[in-house]
């Protein structure tokens, strides 16, 4: 007999009849001893994360939009204290609970309904997996080429939308990241270990260089900066574009926090993590923006453009695979766990995570990324709205686990098609959830995609996330009692 059995006798014994459909070895809960997550490995979390060249992007665009720097840096003052408690309280749910997103969305959605949450943020983590994996690639390409002037000539042809220097680039930091998964989380948690250091150290480099290029001097500002209105308007919406940015994160940290030793380790990490690190990097966009506009009058869109402007090839190609080692990092964390949770969830009987992790990539690849990224109608549109459902997601199964509940779970409940258990509502789906989330979603995909509410499109997360939580709040079944029992007994060693 296996120890996953073991465990699952041994809850049949105290009246808990787990699923096979329901309950594998990654979808289990994790025992509180052995837990190794700490502090520091939640603040490598953020210290990758955060400084990823798509939030280089938005944040620099913030400055060519005329965001001045103090702007800028109060634009992201204010999402890092909302993010800290917004993934704070999520973070706490993974660590009391020890289950994956998947799992914890059963609370609320029943233990088939959960499905709906998980597909959706899958989906959407699938699809900016193979995004991320692309400019990645982009950049090692272009390294291969200044380091290798021949290998241009593979990269002016097309197979599919890419050029063959293109696929090769991008063949193999895809098969970099399905090797590092296919090791488990423990990998991953020693990936960003080792990623985050060098991550800050490259970008702080980056940024003293520019300084010393700029004679010492950084512009603050365009030459037409917003003011008034107009600069207060653009800073919460910079701030609540942030927290969109994140909104998928805030969902499925979770899978992450699981592992988490002490609520304190998660505090302190995200303390370091959010507002300390989210404000340096702030003080980077400020220090690359300005002071390339101070040399000639240049908005960069991207660190990438500085890096190419490096003249020492040595330092050209330490900066370059720095920042792909970081995109590597990014996509681990927030596009390739979750998706791997979703299929381990929708196919248990068939997947476990390694497997899984290869479905997701494969996925990630077949839907030819570049030609995604290069779609405004699909970036914009399906993406746009499968991401303005997130907020929704968020506010029912916050008000369900911290207003309703008041953070007691019955974890081994999670587990059993048992038609008496507390999540199986209805056939397996709660219509209460059920009912929240369908018109809030409608409105904030409405706000999201129609131009007619444009001025409120960057707010659409927020919307979705206060309409799910209120109208939960009100549709909510108070009567159903609820037990906090914890799933010590069919836990497994946390990764």
């Amino acid at each position: 007999m296996t120890a996953l059995e073991d465990r699952r006798s041994s809850a049949e014994a105290d009246g808990t009849a787990t699923s096979s459909g329901l309950y594998t070895y990654d979808l289990a809960p994790t025992k509180r001893e052995g837990r190794r997550w700490g502090a520091y490995n939640v603040f490598t979390l953020w210290a990758n994360d955060v400084h990823s060249l798509g939030n280089y992007a938005f944040a620099i665009g913030l400055f060519a939009l005329g965001l001045n720097v103090w702007g800028i840096l109060a634009a992201f003052a204010l999402a890092s204290v909302l993010l800290f408690l917004l993934l704070t309280l999520s973070g706490f749910m993974g660590h009391k609970t020890g289950v994956p997103f998947p799992v914890m969305s059963r609370i609320a959605f029943g233990i088939k309904g959960a499905k709906i949450p998980a597909a959706v943020r899958g989906i959407v983590a699938i699809a900016w997996f193979g995004i991320q994996t692309y400019l990645a690639s982009a950049v090692l390409s272009t390294l291969l080429v200044a380091m290798f002037p021949d290998l241009a000539r593979l990269d002016t042809n097309s197979l599919l939308g890419q050029s063959t220097l293109g696929w090769i680039t991008f063949l193999v930091l895809w098969a970099v990241q399905v090797v590092i998964v296919s090791y488990g989380m423990q990998m991953i948690r020693r990936y960003m270990a080792f990623a985050a250091p060098t991550t800050l150290l490259t970008m702080c480099a980056l940024a003293v260089w520019m300084f010393v290029r700029a004679d010492g001097s950084i512009s603050l500002s365009v030459d037409d900066p917003l003011t008034g209105g107009a600069m207060w308007l653009q800073i919460l919406q910079a701030a609540a574009l942030w927290v969109v940015i994140y909104g998928t994160f805030v969902l499925n940290f979770c899978d992450f926090t699981r592992s988490a030793r002490s609520r304190g380790s998660i505090v302190r990490g995200n303390v370091i993590g959010i507002p300390v690190n989210m404000l340096f990097f702030a003080v980077i966009v400020a220090v690359l923006s300005g002071a390339q506009f101070s040399l000639d009058g240049r908005v960069i869109t991207s660190p990438t453009d500085i890096v190419r402007s490096v003249p020492n090839m040595l330092l050209l190609a330490v900066a370059s695979l720095a920042l792909i080692a970081l995109t590597v990092a990014v996509n681990l964390l927030a596009n390739f766990v979750a998706p791997i949770y979703a299929l381990v969830d929708l196919f248990p009987r068939r997947l476990d995570f390694r497997s899984a992790g290869l479905v997701s990539a494969v996925l990630g690849l077949v839907i030819t990324p570049w030609n995604l990224y290069n779609s405004p109608v699909v970036v914009n549109y399906f993406l746009g709205g499968l991401g303005a459902l997130l907020g929704p997601l968020f506010g029912v199964i916050m008000a369900d686990y911290w207003l309703l509940r008041k953070s007691r779970v019955n974890v081994p409940a999670l587990y059993t098609e048992d038609a008496g258990a507390e999540y199986h509502y209805r056939r397996g789906y709660n219509p209460r959830a059920v009912a929240a989330f369908v018109p809030s979603a409608a409105i904030a995909v409405v706000v999201a995609l129609v131009p007619f509410f444009h001025a409120a499109a960057g707010f659409s997360w927020f919307i979705g996330a206060i309409l799910g939580a209120a109208l939960y709040a009100v549709v909510a079944d108070r009567a159903a009692p609820v037990r906090d029992v914890d799933g010590e007994a069919i836990a497994v060693a946390a990764e």
